[in-house]
Formats: C-alpha cells, sequence, structure tokens
C-alpha cells in the first residue's frame, strides 16, 4: 500500500499539482460569472464537469512537458531531481499518464456539449505546445499566458456557449499575469538556458531589461482589473480583493532585483497563489452575494 502511495505522490509531484491554484481560482470566477447571464443555472455536476477537464487538461500539459524537457531538466540543477531525470517514473509511464489525460479531457469536454469538445483540439494545440516553445522562441512566456487565459474562458462557454467583454477582459489580465510571472520565474535559468540554446526574455534580454518588461505587463492589470470590476458592476468587495491582488504583483516585484533572487520562489509561488485564491474569493462573494 505505501509503494501505491509513494507512486501516486510522483504523478502528484510530476504534474506540480500545487501549481494548479494559478489558474482553478479564474476558472471559478468564470463559471461564476456565467451563472450570471440569462437563462444559466447552477448545476454540480456541470461544475464538477467542468473542473474535472481543467484538471485533465492541466495532467496532459504538465505531464507532457515534463516529458519533452526531460533531457533538458537532467542538464539543469535546479529541475535534475524531478521525476523523469532522477528515474523515479519513466518517459514510458509519463507519456501513457499524458494520454490517458487526454482522453479523460476530451471525454468530458464531449460530455459537456459539442462546442467543448470541438474548441478542445485548439485548446490541447496551446497547451501540449507550449512544451516546445522554448526551443524556438523567447515568446514562450506568452504561449504559456495563453494557457492559463483559456481556463476563465473555457468556464464560461461551458456555461453560456458564448463570450462576453467581460470574460474576454478577464482572460486577457491572466494572460497577462501569467506570462509575466513566468519570466521572473525564468530568471533563475537565465544562464542554463543560454548554455544549453534554449529561449527566454530573461536569456535574450537579460535580467534587467527581463524585470521591466515582467513589471510593464504587470502594469497594465492596473487599468484591466478596474475595467473587469467596471463590467461586471462590482461593489465594495470587488475593490477590496482588487486592491490586494494589484498590492501582491507590487510585492512580487519589490522582493526581487536583478542582483538578489533569493526569494523569487516567494515572489512567483506564494505572491501570485495567494494573490489568485483572495481575488477570487472576493470576486465570487461580490457576485453571489451583492449582485
Amino acid at each position: 500500500m505505501s509503494g501505491f502511495f509513494k507512486k501516486v505522490g510522483h504523478y502528484f509531484s510530476l504534474v506540480k499539482f500545487a501549481h494548479t491554484i494559478f489558474a482553478l481560482p479564474f476558472a471559478i470566477i468564470g463559471f461564476v460569472l456565467a451563472l450570471q447571464e440569462p437563462g444559466v443555472n447552477f448545476e454540480w455536476l456541470s461544475l464538477l464537469k467542468i473542473v474535472g477537464c481543467m484538471f485533465f487538461a492541466r495532467n496532459s500539459a504538465m505531464g507532457f512537458n515534463r516529458y519533452a524537457d526531460r533531457d533538458i531538466d537532467a542538464n539543469n540543477p535546479r529541475t535534475l531531481f524531478r521525476e523523469l531525470p532522477s528515474g523515479k517514473m519513466s518517459p514510458r509511464q509519463a507519456l501513457v499518464f499524458v494520454i490517458v489525460n487526454i482522453v479523460l479531457f476530451l471525454l468530458t469536454a464531449l460530455s459537456i456539449n459539442m462546442l467543448c469538445f470541438i474548441l478542445a483540439f485548439p485548446a490541447l494545440v496551446v497547451l501540449l505546445g507550449y512544451s516546445y516553445m522554448k526551443r524556438y522562441t523567447w515568446l514562450c512566456h506568452y504561449v504559456l499566458g495563453l494557457a492559463l487565459a483559456i481556463a476563465p474562458s473555457a468556464a464560461f462557454i461551458a456555461l453560456t456557449g458564448y463570450f462576453t467583454p467581460a470574460i474576454l477582459v478577464l482572460s486577457f489580465s491572466v494572460f497577462l499575469w501569467s506570462a509575466h510571472f513566468d519570466i521572473l520565474y525564468s530568471l533563475s535559468d537565465e544562464e542554463i538556458d543560454r548554455r544549453q540554446g534554449l529561449h527566454s526574455i530573461p536569456q535574450k534580454y537579460g535580467r534587467v531589461k527581463a524585470m521591466r518588461i515582467s513589471l510593464l505587463g504587470h502594469l497594465l492589470l492596473f487599468i484591466l482589473i478596474p475595467l473587469f470590476g467596471w463590467l461586471i458592476s462590482g461593489s465594495w468587495l470587488y475593490i477590496i480583493g482588487a486592491i490586494i491582488f494589484l498590492a501582491l504583483l507590487v510585492y512580487q516585484h519589490a522582493i526581487i532585483s536583478p542582483t538578489n533572487l533569493k526569494r523569487l520562489n516567494a515572489a512567483f509561488f506564494t505572491s501570485n497563489g495567494i494573490a489568485s485564491v483572495v481575488f477570487m474569493i472576493f470576486v465570487v462573494a461580490d457576485l453571489l452575494l451583492l449582485q
């Protein structure tokens, strides 16, 4: 039995399950926002299917990323002890895991409606294609941003079948937020990327310019987050959540510098994880309690 749980633990570690905290809160916002549309009613089964789609899609993307990057990870001290380079899992196990999750993702999307099933294929292209972007372009961060930005729009369209200005603004906000915190996270691999011939904004422009680009992208959220609040007629609850979210963006830029990356993990995981959850709590409370 202990061997079984150990193996399950390897799979959870393979896909960095804790990082679900970045996209899932925004998918939930998209779901609740859809409930405000005429003729849309809450159903537990719909919520479970949407969460299931996200779970399987994310497993597919992260598992494939680890499979595709296994040789790259083996030559990076930061990633050397991941499941595939360390031998805790075989490439075949990882690939089977990916295929199973792709099938489950497509079946779950089909169980929602045909539109979701059709849109699942281009979504998979983005989710799986990201794994190869660092080999070809420093714009890889923006492909990751697009992958995460799919979450709120996908949850919304699963219930409504259409987009609204509000959900598009939210998705664009997630795109800018995640793409530009990924630029910060990649600062730690600048030299290794250069040595291995991989592409990233820090590798191309250096730390100082990369941090400025990241900051500029996040500053745009000081326009988009209030705009989203206006579009959904957000109340004082929304304003509080928005202020906390934006303050945490400022915080993550304040605690690191080009010469000091010691608190990079705090900036990347802790700050952004708290920001997404807090924002979700206040937005959902606003939509359900005050509207």
